[in-house]
């Protein structure tokens, strides 16, 4: 258990990939705070922050289950002050939450492109700017993004979530530069089509079977928060590029 003993930060946690890299981070050692929206059942998605939260205590973690929209700067805030007051120090952030509301340039309004750069790219950034100053301070972090293959994929309709996914890949490569001298690590993960909740509800009649599953992501997290920046940084790594690396060997 290289992790053991991290306080790892997740957000977007209380379901899919977000979700399985909590968990994954918490089997390899982690405690973690959960961090999303959903706090009750009863939506279109099911999962909450306190649901994935009890499934770490149950493994022996400790966790916290924090309400938080990432793209308000207060809550982001308020999300790092409780962390440290609660376990002393963040090692690690995994900046997983995201939306995205397809549709054409033309016709999409634009609170929803607002919507979808705010959460993904603004989301990213604000979490990012919260908990370097800790990082910075103990000259030691970890900060894994998620990117997707839509980033550099031309796919129809999806010109927003593709925008802040680019963004987010030149997001990590610059922030890694500049982190070097302070031993932080700063790659991303870049999935492709993934078998989550929200792909279920948008495209139900869709045959997931041979996509890649959140669980895979969760062990490749585990891998990326076990380096340090004088081993990997500034990365934005597919599957195929972690499994050549040896990500798969992670349990």
């Amino acid at each position: 258990m290289k992790l053991g003993g991290k306080v790892a930060i997740v957000t977007g946690a209380s379901r899919g990939i977000g979700k399985a890299i909590a968990i994954a981070l918490a089997k390899d050692g982690a405690n973690v705070v959960v961090a999303a929206r959903t706090e009750q059942d009863g939506g279109r998605l099911p999962g909450t922050i306190h649901k994935t939260a009890n499934e770490i205590r149950a493994l022996g973690r400790r966790a916290l289950a924090i309400k938080t929209d990432v793209t308000k700067e207060e809550e982001v805030g308020e999300l790092a002050r409780i962390t440290l007051q609660e376990f002393g120090a963040i090692d690690i952030l995994v900046n997983n939450a995201g939306i995205d509301v397809p549709g054409k340039v033309l016709d999409i309004p634009i609170k929803r492109w607002d919507l979808v750069i705010g959460v993904n790219l603004r989301g990213t950034f604000l979490c990012t700017k919260a908990v370097l100053p800790t990082m910075v301070k103990r000259r030691s972090g970890n900060i894994i993004n998620l990117s997707s293959v839509v980033g550099t994929r031309m796919i129809s309709f999806d010109v927003a979530y593709g925008v802040a996914k680019a963004a987010i890949e030149r997001f990590t490569r610059g922030l890694a530069e500049e982190l070097k001298e302070y031993n932080i690590a700063v790659n991303a993960l870049c999935p492709s089509l993934t078998d989550t909740e929200g792909f279920a509800l948008v495209m139900p009649g869709v045959d997931r079977s041979g996509w890649q599953r959140p669980e895979m992501w969760g062990r490749y997290a585990v891998f990326l928060a076990s380096k340090d920046a004088s081993s990997l940084t500034g990365k934005v790594l597919s599957a195929e590029e972690l499994a050549e690396l040896g990500a798969d060997a992670v349990n």
